[in-house]
């Protein structure tokens, strides 16, 4: 696992992220034995975190008169399992993730880059959309691929997230309707690119998102979050905004290196910054039914994380990567492809469990 340390000059507020133990370079790169590399990249999931003690903590949220909090900023995360519940122990979840208090706000994570954030962002918000609650799209990377994917061109907009970030900007004046009824997107900008290092000085920077949000919340179903590939201050931002985070994960080898660092700073966000955090579903995505090395990774995941590991896959199609150039989620590019039936899917889980 790469070490993903925050930019220079974003020691406060930032997560650190500790160097893993390194993979055994003499196993293969993809083995379709059970209990081979697969299931021991589960297992360090579930166990690194006790070897590792050296990861530097997120900082204590500021009260309004300056001083620290009473969280513990040296509060280290215990192992995965104590955070998804042990994988001998059943987690009772009836109705899947779904079945929660209206609104909810969730935030689409994971550090490693290439995972389906966006796309999962995009297209189940879009897949909400259609079962009549209204969504909001937060977009918070700068690259600003969700704001394309519904089709907005950021380039010819007053405000961004940057505003709102960065310059107080109400967050009504960012948003924008998208084509799909119900569906409406906060759009990003390349100018966020830079927002790691001016809300360094900025005051309560861990929670400005939160507090925008606070002022049209009520007018929301969901409120769905797109991280950026990183545990920045963005990131940081999403996650204390959020009450959920929803975790895509990557039907490959590699996808699972990362997982034990992002369970370990949800938890340090929740001990530190928001108590109300939680990691409410693992998405299975680019799931390719013909290898045995996917079949692998997913029986290994959802033997370890039980009950947080949605039901419904998404697979691997072609029509999920052509839509973002027509500037539409895949439930109105392509409704009947495989990819929109999938997201539709996820959506009723998300929504009420069915």
């Amino acid at each position: 696992m790469s070490d993903l340390s925050p930019e220079p000059g974003v020691s406060e507020g930032v997560v650190a992220m500790g160097e893993s133990p390194p993979a055994d370079q003499s196993s293969s790169p993809a083995s379709d034995e059970v209990g081979g590399p697969v299931q021991e990249r589960v297992q360090f999931a579930a166990t690194s975190e006790r070897g590792h003690e050296d990861a530097s903590p997120i900082a204590p949220a500021r009260s309004e008169d300056g001083s620290d909090g009473d969280a513990d900023p040296g509060a280290v995360m215990g192992p995965a399992s104590e955070v998804m519940g042990p994988a001998s122990e059943p987690t009772e979840a009836p109705q899947g993730v779904g079945g929660r208090p209206l609104p909810r706000v969730i935030a689409i994570a994971n550090q490693k880059g290439g995972v389906g954030k966006t796309t999962t962002t995009v297209n189940m918000g879009a897949a909400l959309a259609e079962l009549d609650h209204r969504t909001l799209v937060v977009d918070l990377d700068p690259q600003g691929n969700a704001t394309t994917g519904l089709g907005i061109n950021y380039r010819t907009l007053d405000h961004t997230m940057y505003d709102v970030l960065l310059h107080d900007v109400p967050m009504e004046d960012c948003i924008e309707p998208t084509e799909v009824r119900n569906l409406f997107v906060a759009p990003a900008s390349l100018d966020l690119a830079g927002a790691e290092i001016e809300l360094v000085p900025s005051f309560s920077r861990e929670s400005r998102l939160k507090r925008a949000l606070a002022e049209i919340i009520d007018d929301y179903d969901y409120v769905l979050v797109d991280c950026p590939p990183s545990l920045g201050l963005l990131t940081v931002n999403g996650l204390v905004a959020a009450t959920e985070v929803m975790v895509p994960i990557q039907c490959e080898y590699y996808a699972l290196e990362g997982l034990a660092q992002l369970t370990r700073n949800v938890d340090l966000v929740r001990t530190n910054l928001n108590p109300e955090l939680e990691i409410s579903g693992i998405v299975m995505v680019m799931y390719d039914s013909r290898t045995r090395l996917a079949e692998q990774v997913v029986s290994e995941v959802r033997g370890h994380f039980g009950a947080k590991v949605c039901r419904n896959m998404i697979p691997r199609n072609i029509r999920l990567s052509e839509a973002p150039s027509f500037g539409q989620p895949i439930t109105t590019f392509d409704p009947s492809s495989r990819g929109a039936v999938a997201y539709r899917e996820l959506a009723r889980e998300v929504s009420s469990g069915s």
